[in-house]
Order: C-alpha cells, then structure tokens, then sequence
C-alpha cells in the first residue's frame, strides 16, 4: 500500500500552497512514508482524472468554496481516497491519523474521515447538552436559594416585630421600677438627713458643761476665822467679869 498526495505545483491559489506544505510538513514529521503526485505535470493527466473523479470532498478554500473540481492536496492510499486537506488536519487534531490514512494495523477498526468528523460533533453536542443543564439547574437552585432567603429575612422581619412590643412593654416596666427605686432612694437619703439633724443636736445638748460653781477667795476664809476668834475673846472676857 502506497500513500499518495495529490498536488497542484503550479497552482495560483495561496492558500492551496500552504496547505499542500503543511501536510507534507507532517507525514515528514511522523516519518510517514508518501508519493508526491503533481498533477500539473505532462504526463499526469491520468492521475489528475483519478484524483477528480474519486475525491469525495472539493477541498475548499475561502477565496474558492465551491471549486469546479476537488481541488489539491488530495489524500490517497493507492487508489482508495483517504480525504482533503479539512479531513487530514482534523484527524492530526485528534490523534487519529493513522487510521485517516488508512495505515493503521489490521485488527484495528478502520475509521472514515467522515466517522472522524461525525463522532467530534456528537461529541460536542453531548458536552453542550451536559452543560445545558447544569446550567439550567445552578439557575434553578439560585432562585431556590433566593426565595429560601427572602422567605427568611420577612420571618426574620416578622419576629422582630413580635419582639417589638413585648420589649417595649418591658422598658417601660423596668423605666417605673426605676423610678420607684429612685424615689425611695430619695425618702432614705431625707430620713438619713433628719436623724443625722437630731443626733447632732442631742449631742450638743450632751455636751454642753454645767456651771462651776464659784470658788471661795482664800481671804474670805482667813476673815472669817478672825471673827470667831474676836467672839470667843468677848465671851471669855465676859465671863471673867
């Protein structure tokens, strides 16, 4: 089996060049043996003929997407068509081309380029059909979320404004036993007044000194000595007489 790459040498399309040298480039790289085939060669009209009749897809460009004929480069192996240029990258995307080109070992399952590209949309489809409805489902589970949390902030709402009222009636509770409180405080701090009055009055009255009586001068004494003693003189001399 003989890998062939039909190619145009003396094609006037840039992009037609390019991707001739790209697939060159990589079969080179693989160490994948290949014919090169010109189809702008005399002598190659055989081939030319082959390569247009046998090649399912036209290889388009974007200067030219509908060619007349297939347009180069075309992948052959012998005479069995492999695919174009769209068809062989892919399948280097993927990691399958071997098999794209059909050089894959015998007990391998054989997958057609359009097997290849089918099995990558489904891929993708399936991938997008899983993310669909994660998607849809983080949708529906944020306005869960969200329901769940205005249903709580107005319950929360709503026992506030149950609390409310109770609390107040308690402030205004504790606000007269307060003053209460602080009207006693005020009749104990009078009574503390008048006793502490009385007490510092009986105290002066306690305190206050009797009157010392007045001490007899020491003359008055010595006087009064001498008067009895001028008496008891009369009286003796009188009765001597």
């Amino acid at each position: 089996m003989v890998l062939k790459v039909y190619v145009s040498g003396m094609s006037g399309n840039k992009e037609v060049k390019k991707r001739q040298q790209r697939v060159l480039m990589i079969l080179d790289s693989k160490n994948i043996q290949y014919d090169t085939v010109d189809i702008t060669e005399p002598g190659k009209e055989g081939e030319k003929e082959l390569m247009q009749n046998k090649s399912t897809s036209n290889g388009g460009t974007v200067s030219d997407p509908e060619p007349r004929h297939p347009l180069p480069p075309q992948i052959f192996n012998d005479d069995e068509y492999c695919g174009d240029y769209d068809a062989f990258d892919m399948a280097n995307e993927i990691d399958t081309l071997e098999v794209f080109l059909k050089l894959a070992p015998a007990d391998t399952t054989a997958v057609s380029s359009a097997q290849i590209e089918l099995k990558q949309e489904n891929g993708v489809a399936k991938e997008e059909e899983k993310k669909a409805p994660a998607e849809g489902e983080t949708e529906a589970a944020a306005e869960a979320d969200a329901d769940a949390a205005g249903a709580a902030e107005e319950t929360d709402e709503a026992d506030k404004k149950k609390e409310n009222p109770e609390q107040k009636e308690e402030d205004g509770e504790q606000t007269s036993e307060d003053k209460e409180q602080a009207a006693k405080e005020d009749e104990d701090a009078d009574k503390k007044d008048e006793n502490s009055e009385e007490k510092l009055k009986t105290a002066a009255k306690r305190t206050t000194v009797a009157p010392v009586p007045a001490r007899v001068p020491i003359g008055t004494g010595a006087g009064t000595s001498s008067t009895s003693a001028q008496l008891l003189d009369s009286e003796r001399e009188a009765a001597a007489q």
